[in-house]
């Protein structure tokens, strides 16, 4: 089965070159376009693609808006969003991976990392290194909550292990580093770090590491 692509951008040009580069691949087909936001959604209901590639800043509904109506909370539809930007460290990044995009990718980034990226989306893991989350984050501290806040009911759920597993997501550790620090298998850290998506509600470790700064769990700098 072809991994069906929703392409969004306002400018068409750009749109017509990421589809060349897509439909050159025999596991990849391009569905359909959208120009904006509001085409977007109403492609992915008409369409039902397994990725949404999404730009930021668009006419009528934006990027950020549309992969909340997408894939925030409460959505629990197929699409997977990647959003595309010009500079990669923007702060509309971070709304968007708030809003529920599962990585993003600049726009200007070679053939081929485009194309993984669109399989690594479609295999529902993360298309962006934590590390880099991490440091999307702590650029835009100010976003985040002060740390004064209550602790989320949520985050009583999770074991003192997973709580562990969580921080050093966050942090940026792959799951081999994490097992490393932690003395177990990387096999253990993978369940544990499931169990803590699952628990949460969450759809990869994007989602996690942005849950454990906004919670409070960990602050912006701190190791």
């Amino acid at each position: 089965m072809a991994i069906r692509v929703l392409l969004v951008d306002d400018q068409p040009l750009l749109r017509t070159g990421f589809r060349m580069i897509l439909e050159a691949e025999q596991d990849i087909a391009v569905v359909g376009e959208a120009g904006d936001g509001l085409q977007a959604l109403d492609q992915v209901r008409a369409l039902q693609p397994d990725v949404v590639l999404m730009d930021i800043r668009m006419p009528r509904m934006d990027g950020v808006e549309a992969t909340r109506q997408i894939s925030g909370p409460g959505k629990d539809g197929p699409a997977k969003v990647l959003v595309l930007t010009t500079f990669d460290l923007d702060e509309y990044v971070v709304e968007a991976l708030k809003a529920g995009a599962s990585g993003f990718l600049l726009k200007d980034a070679p053939a081929h990392e485009l194309v993984q990226a669109i399989r690594v989306v479609a295999a529902g893991e993360a298309m962006l290194a934590p590390s880099i989350t991490r440091r999307l984050l702590d650029k835009y501290a100010d976003h985040l909550p002060s740390g004064e806040e209550p602790v989320p009911d949520t985050l009583h759920t999770l074991t003192d292990r997973e709580v562990e597993v969580l921080k050093l997501v966050a942090r940026g550790l792959s799951n081999a580093e994490i097992a490393a620090d932690l003395f177990v298998s990387e096999t253990t850290v993978k369940t544990h770090v499931g169990h803590v998506l699952t628990k949460l509600g969450l759809r990869d470790r994007v989602q996690a590491a942005v849950y454990a700064y906004e919670s409070g769990l960990v602050r912006p700098g701190a190791q």
